[in-house]
């Protein structure tokens, strides 16, 4: 047996304890010590670096990301439009309203605008189509009179319901052939790049201020 691997874990173990002890984890656990290895990993021990398009030209993983980004944004509008042809839906942002209407609830128009990353303009367009088609009711606010709430209706249930099937597919569709673990790490990645961008998003900031201000922002933060 080989005892220097074993003496090798229980140190890692050690460690693991003693670190979750000082950052006041509740409780200590199997599944906690894996997520706490995985996130000790250094660089090295990952897969190689990836290889992209104009890297031996200089181009950036910065420009691959935005770049890529952009590119599954309309992969995933294709499919969207395929999901809706021959529907009442006009746009995927109509379903996609009606979907957060169904599970988050009741709320005010700018608070279901600002759920879905839109400029207001474009948001007031959609809820006025949803409202049109009699998928949403709107009523005044019980907290603050001077605004509405709106809200799903059965006949928008009814619409998101005979589409769903379609929309699950076109959902699934987009993911490609990531494995599980694969999808479970991209929502990390994903949550964290969101997190980092919806306050400053939600600071509304003017278009001709914007990268000057996050960019001082990144420069504070070195």
């Amino acid at each position: 047996m080989d005892y220097k691997l074993l003496k090798d874990i229980i140190d890692l173990i050690e460690q693991y304890e003693s670190e979750s002890n000082q950052s006041g984890e509740s409780t200590i656990s199997v599944n906690g010590f894996k997520h706490w290895i995985a996130s000790n990993i250094s660089t090295s021990e990952l897969e190689n670096e990836p290889d992209w398009e104009g890297k031996d030209k200089g181009r950036s993983p910065e420009s691959v990301i935005n770049t890529l980004i952009v590119h599954m944004n309309r992969y995933a509008k294709s499919y969207s439009k395929s999901a809706i042809f021959g529907s009442d839906f006009s746009t995927q942002e109509d379903f996609i309203f009606l979907i957060n209407l169904k599970a988050f609830g009741e709320m005010t128009k700018m608070e279901l605008i600002k759920k879905n990353v839109q400029e207001k303009p474009a948001g007031m367009q959609i809820i006025n189509r949803l409202i049109a088609q009699k998928w949403v009711e709107q009523k005044p606010s019980t907290v603050d009179r001077r605004s509405k709430v709106i809200s799903i209706t059965q006949q928008g249930l009814e619409a998101l319901e005979n589409q769903m099937g379609k929309i699950r597919q076109a959902t699934t569709i987009v993911t490609g052939n990531l494995t599980h673990n694969e999808k479970m790490e991209l929502i990390r990645l994903l949550n964290k790049l969101n997190d980092y961008h919806l306050p400053i998003y939600e600071q509304n900031i003017e278009p001709e201020n914007l990268l000057k201000s996050v960019t001082n922002e990144l420069k504070t933060e070195v």
